[in-house]
């Protein structure tokens, strides 16, 4: 089930095209506290979204298993070599395609309004780099686990991420397309 060098390649120039793309738009290459963390827990603070890892981390990882089965739906009639290299290119342009949208002065202010994200200022080009990382380790874990596994832990990282912080990629959804007043006064309210 090895992707070939020809997939890889392609997928490296997604993330080198990103990369531009977010220099291009003026995002601070790392933390503009000067450092880097592996690990930012805080998610009111000024690092949330600008390290390595944080607690969205686990929705991209859930994305990885959403593309993974979209790419085996689209491509189902390929061979599983082919599948797996149009479906890792597919999901990492659908990935940082939302980074980089994501991190759209629009798309900022709308976090801002809409969700318990009141001083988010966007994503730092370590942090979208990473959540394609992130993306990418869910697209393999998915790939090796059964599909009932995978569901299981996607439902398990979000019900995690709820108690942990009183959000997960579906409140997150949900709040950007149809904000709720409760549900913002509940998450505001850790």
């Amino acid at each position: 089930m090895g992707i070939s060098r020809k997939y890889w390649l392609i997928t490296l120039g997604v993330f080198i095209a990103a990369t531009a793309i977010l220099i291009a738009m003026d995002r601070p290459p790392i933390c503009t506290c000067g450092f880097v963390k592996l690990w930012e827990g805080e998610v009111n603070s000024p690092g949330n979204s600008q390290h390595i890892a944080d607690w969205y981390s686990f929705s991209h990882v859930i994305h990885g298993f959403i593309f993974f089965a979209l790419a085996g739906w689209l491509f189902r009639a390929r061979p599983v070599a082919q599948r797996m290299g149009w479906g890792l290119i597919l999901a990492s342009l659908l990935e940082l395609a939302w980074e980089i949208a994501e991190n759209s002065p629009a798309v900022i202010d709308r976090y801002r309004a809409a969700t318990m994200a009141v001083g988010y200022s966007g994503d730092s080009i370590l942090n979208s780099l990473s959540d394609g990382g992130m993306m990418m380790l869910g697209y393999f874990v998915a790939a090796r686990l059964p599909w009932k596994v995978t569901l299981a832990l996607a439902i398990l990282f979000e019900l995690f991420t709820l108690y942990m912080i009183r959000d997960n990629l579906t409140l997150n959804v949900l709040m950007l397309v149809a904000p709720n007043d409760a549900i913002k006064a509940w998450q505001g309210a850790l």
